[in-house]
């Protein structure tokens, strides 16, 4: 098991400006009561049974097993290191949409920068991939303050680029990522349905655990639009239709809720973890949220 790096402390994130201040309000807020840590020990294995000796410790026993037959085992586990984990950030240009509030992407920013930073205080393994059209940045992980610092880099000179399906991008990537770990997915999940849940059932069949947090806008969950209004494809530069939103509201409604209807409900059969964030809702709040519910769980 790595050491802690002595040179890690939330508080030497500030340099790095507000990408960080979510991230050590996040971090600092999580880790100031008695919480456990919600995501260390995914890949541990279970790989068989053995009889319990006097010295082995209790807590290994299985004890279903002894109520079957009087007898005392061990479960003993294949490998017991460190979770390494992959931060995926769609900054494909429909997370680009800020609305009222801060864009998709940004809110993606501040959520990956404190998931990085909260793993590596827990000593795990973080990468980090970025996409559009194609793989823009992919880091490997590493349990350092240093690539976290690398981490930081990349997600704050990062900007969305443009018009992308991601599900083959997807597929790409569940092919590349061998070793088995956790894939969490920081996206407005804006493709078709089909390809897009076949594309996260390759991450499921690869033996990956996936967190998929699903950021929208506000406005795209509630079409708040009154008056005439332009809207503008903002994956393809200088396609913009002005259109009456009260005609449209309804049918929008109704194919918005079937959208995200069918996405949390497919992605709870693959044993995915499912999480929808709003860019009106504090990152702080909503991550800490989460997390708390997920320690619960676990």
């Amino acid at each position: 098991m790595p050491s802690p790096s002595p040179n890690f402390d939330p508080s030497s994130l500030a340099k790095y400006g507000r990408l960080t201040m979510v991230a050590r309000s996040v971090v600092e807020g999580f880790l100031s009561g008695v919480h456990k840590s919600p995501y260390k020990g995914f890949s541990v294995e279970f790989a068989e049974h053995r009889q319990y000796y006097p010295g082995d410790e209790i807590r290994h026993i299985d004890w279903r097993v002894l109520g079957k037959t009087d007898r005392y085992y061990i479960k003993e586990y294949e490998e017991e290191t460190n979770l390494k984990a992959y931060l995926l950030v769609d900054a494909s240009g429909s997370m680009a949409y800020r609305g009222q509030h801060g864009s998709k992407f940004q809110y993606a920013q501040y959520v990956a920068a404190s998931l990085a930073c909260l793993m590596l205080h827990q000593l795990d393994a973080v990468g980090l991939i970025t996409h559009d059209t194609k793989v823009r940045n992919l880091l490997p992980p590493r349990a350092s303050s240093k690539h976290l610092m690398h981490i930081l880099e990349t997600l704050e000179t990062t900007e969305p680029g443009g018009e992308t399906s991601m599900a083959p991008l997807w597929h790409e990537l569940a092919g590349k990522l061998k070793r088995r770990g956790m894939v969490v997915i920081l996206s407005d999940c804006f493709d078709q349905l089909g390809p897009l849940m076949r594309a996260l059932q390759h991450f499921r069949h690869r033996r990956h655990e996936v967190i998929l947090f699903h950021i929208l806008a506000p406005e795209e969950i509630e079409f708040p639009f009154r008056k005439w209004t332009q809207f503008r494809n903002l994956e393809r530069p200088g396609h913009r239709l002005l259109v009456d939103p009260q005609r449209l509201r309804r049918e929008y409604l109704e194919n918005f809720k079937t959208f995200y209807t069918e996405l949390r409900r497919q992605a709870g059969q693959m044993q995915i973890d499912y999480h929808q964030m709003r860019t009106d809702e504090p990152v702080e709040r909503a991550l800490g949220i989460y997390l708390t519910k997920r320690q619960t769980r676990k």
